[in-house]
């Protein structure tokens, strides 16, 4: 199939390119783009008390703030504020709102805003709008505000502006800049590598200028996949799906041209140097990108829509790329031919290669020692995953040198941390009738005993009375993990105790939403990882018609993600002492890690069946699929790990965490399992691994050479 297919390309090479030139320009100008959600609340299912408290509050109170900017104000000098400066403050307040900023409904400050230690009073800024255009507008009121402020207060008094939209605009400037990090990261990776390794220029650009052509057309696919299946993106899926196709593009083309030089070095000509390369490694490429489509599509069985939503976006994206890959690289390299490594002459001759060859020699002469070893490292690191804690704190992750930094840090210490978040609790009648005050009055006296609460606000009554908000303070930061658990095992269970006769109620507010996040998260990844587990076995077994291989290439890639967790967990909880990891790590783990790092796999495992069909006994095999293979998933593996470390150098520390975690995951795949792992394990295992197929039987037998007699007193044969 893959011979067939690759003697059309590389004897067609224009009517190939013409062919997908002709589906990128439909595809690309005629699709329709994605829609995206920045609300995570959108993406939880409505089974979920927060979101069905947020809806509640969006049918009774249709005039509530979309956002809230809150400008803390205290005098020069650091001492209390008198009564004279809060009649100043209302009346900045005053000259605030008649200046009518874009999406700002008022200012709102007066006594009841002052601190209980007097030195801090707020205006309470709300703001409507949750479009994308809106949330600029609200980022360019915030700008202006801060302009206007030192005039209306006048000298003796400063003030800082914080809350979410303010922290939005303050960092914008820091997530941009980490995100050209990584995209011009990965270019210069991509590029340098690739030069290092071919001394070629040309072969360094083409798989950017590839991959960057193929990102557009499977936009355009996801866009028409959208619309027939009804899903939403978030905005962090177009830097994911960027992240990933230059990742897989990479590796597939890396796949190809390291192939295509061997060929060569053979003494094929440039055709047919092309059509065996892609006849051995097409349904390494074939199989790998549906491992990964599929693992991709397994997000489809999420209960959190942004997980959902990316499955078919990216399972796309990689079929799109294995489809490039499989024509469009050949094509244009069968046309370029040995010119495509130009200036260099070294694809000329055979490579020493002393390093890789000396592994596979370690690998094939001590097979149990080399497996015994790398396991017993991944087993090490995925103890430490059991003290994983999500993190859900993005303001900690951010600068401290910001305004808003500087506003947040003063509420905290004058106010209950949960100020700015504070757990909304909704009342709701059940006969229709307005919610008596004296029941009102009694449920919040009692709120304020509950576990964690340290203050409790006045009332809010919905038109008519029969919907009514009570807002409650915690003592604690209200998106930390200590929060987030407490709300949703102590705070919400002894909230409904207390519940009002003749009421219903609800548990709402952010700190509620990221218990519901929380919970089905775990939920979705008890369910992804086995089902995903079990259809990568299953290609495994269609790629190596093998049953055995699959029973320990599998659990491999789980001990793997389990190991890259683990680390994640000895660094950032351990050695720096943070909270917790960013709460979608596991998923955007499992991403990069589990799914991409089966390439890795895929591609050592069939190496080590054909160097098994070419005669080599088991363990001579092992060490000839590592000489030949290993620098492939190294410099495949190097690129990818590179791009994300990268993010290091981020401001971000959640972009810091999620860059060194994919990162050594990627390098533990790639380096320990591939390289050292998997073929110690199949080495130890000979025919057996292949069982009950004949994946290693030679296509023609002959007596053994030198180099297998070398191996053959080893213990090798079974």
């Amino acid at each position: 199939m893959f011979a067939r297919l690759a003697r059309v390309v590389v004897r067609h090479p224009w009517l190939t390119l013409l062919t997908w030139a002709v589906a990128w320009v439909a595809i690309v100008f005629l699709s329709p783009s994605l829609k995206t959600e920045s609300d995570q609340s959108e993406f939880l299912p409505s089974s979920y008390e927060a979101v069905q408290a947020a809806e509640l509050a969006q049918k009774s109170f249709p005039q509530q703030a979309d956002a809230t900017t809150l400008i803390v104000v205290k005098r020069s000098d650091g001492g209390q504020l008198t009564a004279a400066d809060t009649a100043k403050i209302g009346q900045a307040a005053q000259a605030l709102t008649a200046k009518k900023y874009p999406t700002v409904q008022a200012f709102a400050t007066g006594p009841q805003t002052v601190a209980p230690n007097k030195k801090i009073q707020l205006i309470s800024v709300p703001m409507k709008g949750t479009t994308p255009d809106e949330a600029t507008k609200q980022g360019d009121a915030v700008k202006d505000i801060r302009k206007d402020l030192p005039g209306v207060l006048g000298s003796g008094l400063t003030a800082n502006v914080g809350g979410d939209v303010a922290t939005f605009t303050d960092n914008e400037d820091s997530f941009n800049t980490s995100f050209i990090l990584v995209t011009v990261g990965t270019f210069v990776l991509i590029i340098g590598l690739i030069l290092v390794i071919f001394r070629a220029p040309i072969a360094a650009i083409l798989p950017i200028i590839v991959i960057m052509l193929t990102e557009a057309m499977a936009a355009g696919l996801i866009g028409t996949a959208s619309r027939l299946l009804d899903f939403t993106g978030d905005d962090s899926l177009q830097i994911i799906m960027t992240i990933v196709l230059f990742g897989i593009g990479a590796d597939y083309y890396l796949f190809v041209l390291f192939r295509y030089r061997e060929r060569l070095r053979a003494g094929d000509d440039k055709k047919t140097a092309m059509i065996v390369a892609m006849e051995r490694v097409g349904e390494v490429i074939t199989s790998a990108a549906a491992a990964i489509a599929v693992t991709f599509l397994v997000l489809m069985l999420a209960s959190f829509g942004i997980f959902s939503a990316w499955g078919p976006s990216l399972a796309i994206g990689v079929l799109v790329m294995g489809i490039t890959s499989l024509t469009v690289f050949p094509a244009i390299v069968s046309l370029l031919g040995p010119a495509v490594f130009w200036p260099s002459k070294s694809w000329k001759q055979q490579p020493k290669a002393r390093v890789s060859s000396g592994l596979g020699r370690m690998v094939g002469r001590r097979p149990a020692l080399v497996a015994l070893v790398s396991g017993a490292l991944l087993v090490v690191l995925a103890v430490g995953a059991v003290g994983f804690k999500a993190d859900y704190d993005f303001q900690s992750s951010f600068p401290e040198n910001t305004e808003s930094a500087e506003a947040m840090k003063d509420m905290q210490s004058a106010f209950p941390a949960g100020l700015t978040k504070p757990v909304q609790v909704y009342l709701q009648s059940e006969n229709g009738q307005p919610i008596p005050k004296t029941a009102i009055e009694s449920f919040r006296q009692q709120a304020g005993s509950l576990p964690g609460v340290g203050g409790v606000q006045p009332a809010q009554p919905a038109p008519g009375g029969r919907v009514v908000q009570v807002d409650l303070l915690l003592k604690k930061n209200p998106v930390s993990n200590d929060s987030i658990n407490l709300v949703k095992d102590d705070l919400r269970p002894a909230a409904h105790k207390i519940t009002p006769p003749g009421t219903k109620m609800l548990v709402g507010g952010e700190t509620a939403i990221y218990g519901d996040i929380n919970k089905v998260v775990n939920r979705d990844l008890s369910v992804i990882l086995p089902v995903a587990g079990v259809l990568i076995a299953l290609i495994l077994l269609l790629l190596l018609r093998s049953v055995v291989a699959p029973l320990y290439l599998v659990p491999a890639v789980l001990l793997g993600f389990a190991a890259t967790m683990g680390a994640a967990v000895y660094v950032f909880q351990g050695l720096m002492g943070e909270a917790g990891e960013v709460f979608h790590l596991p998923i955007m783990l499992y991403l990069f890690v589990l799914a991409i790092g089966t390439d890795y796999n895929i591609l050592m495992t069939a190496r080590l069946r054909e160097e098994a069909k070419e005669g080599h006994e088991p363990r001579r095999a092992a060490a000839l699929a590592v000489e030949h293979g290993g620098p492939t998933v190294a410099a495949a593996g190097l690129i990818l790990a590179g791009t994300f470390s990268v993010m290091l150098l981020a401001e971000v520390s959640m972009l810091q965490q999620m860059g060194f975690s994919i990162a050594i995951g990627i390098a533990l795949s790639a380096f320990v399992m591939s390289i050292f792992l998997v073929p110690g394990v199949t080495a130890l295992l000979g025919h057996r691994a292949w069982w009950p197929g004949h994946g290693d039987r030679p296509a023609s037998s002959g007596k053994a050479g030198p180099l297998e007699e070398e191996y053959a007193g080893t213990g090798a044969r079974t």
